[in-house]
């Protein structure tokens, strides 16, 4: 994972993960989307979403600027607002595997 652009990073392997997650079960189309939300009110975090809409179900990672190195992320619905029980991981620990795996589990 490259240290100099997290983000770039993540969403990489978010798209990798994708396209794989749609060649092995077509009926997960996964919707990933960067949002820019939290930094434009002022906090120093970057966030993606993978949601399947079939299911309604989310995931949610942060990257935040005060936690270099931390994946935070929460499975939880489309209809539910972000909550602060995050698990977290390194993100050196994070791979395309690790986000297929993820979406093939929860949205399958």
């Amino acid at each position: 994972m490259s240290q100099d652009d997290p983000l770039k990073a993540l969403s990489d392997m978010a798209s990798d993960a994708h396209a794989r997650i749609q060649a092995a079960h077509e009926h997960i189309n996964p919707v990933v989307e960067v949002r820019r939300g939290m930094r434009d009110s002022g906090m120093p975090a970057d966030v993606m979403t993978l949601d399947c809409l079939r299911t309604r179900r989310r995931i949610t990672l942060i990257l935040h600027d005060e936690q270099p190195g931390v994946l935070l992320y929460q499975f939880v619905t489309i209809d539910d607002e972000v909550g602060d029980n995050f698990q977290h991981m390194a993100l050196a620990e994070v791979n395309t595997q690790t986000l297929f795996d993820w979406m093939q589990e929860y949205f399958g």
